[in-house]
């Protein structure tokens, strides 16, 4: 038996319309987020033309100051850990 159109869903019933209208709006939000990505990754690699990188030189002498500098506190440190550590063996006994 067949129903008659309703004046609301012009014949196609309430739930049926309602799946359609969320696989819409769902690929809708999916074509919105993609097109966000790719513009995101089209303005970052804008952003990445503009930066002025360091030459090789330049890398290669700022890396040797930071070992330096990371070798120097790290024996600091050690001395500090063992003169410490002997301190409180002498007032521990």
């Amino acid at each position: 038996m067949a129903r008659a159109p309703d004046s609301k869903s012009g014949g196609w019933g309430f739930e049926s319309l309602l799946a359609c209208h969320h696989l819409i709006l769902t690929s809708i939000r999916e074509f919105q987020v993609v097109n966000e990505i790719i513009k995101f990754l089209r303005e970052v690699k804008i952003e990445l033309k503009k930066v002025n990188w360091p030459s090789r030189k330049e890398t290669i002498g700022s890396t040797s100051v930071v070992l330096v500098v990371v070798i120097i506190v790290a024996i600091f440190l050690g001395l500090i850990d063992i003169g410490l550590s002997r301190l409180v063996r002498i007032i521990l006994g």
